[in-house]
């Protein structure tokens, strides 16, 4: 069974997702991404007062994280993610991305995003 191009750590705040992620990237020597990283400075704005993220917040920062990971895993790279992705739509953009285009393997073994018929 061959590895999958993408492990996502998940959990909520302060569980650990970080630093668990970082050493299981580390002793796999995949790459590691921490989301919280990729904030826009808005959310960030928001967070450091102490304002909650709506979804509407979260989805281009859920947007850039998919295209990190379709990036990373087409180019043959391996990857782990720190996300809180707590919602099942937070984890589909992630896997699926905003249009929901499924991820297929092409013949050398990396995933690649295809339009639906």
């Amino acid at each position: 069974m061959a590895a999958p191009g993408a492990v996502l750590v998940m959990g909520v705040s302060g569980s650990g997702k970080s630093t668990v992620g970082a050493l299981l990237a580390s002793e796999l020597g995949w790459k590691f991404y921490d989301a919280d990283d990729y904030h826009p400075e808005e959310n960030l704005q928001k967070m450091g007062k102490g304002i909650p993220l709506s979804d509407q917040d979260r989805i281009p920062w859920l947007c850039t994280l998919h295209d990190i990971l379709q990036r990373e895993v087409a180019s043959g790279q391996h990857v782990v993610l720190a996300c809180s992705a707590l919602k099942k739509v937070y984890r589909d953009i992630l896997i699926q991305g905003k249009d929901g285009a499924p991820l297929k393997r092409d013949e050398s073994g990396k995933e690649e995003k295809t339009a639906e018929s």
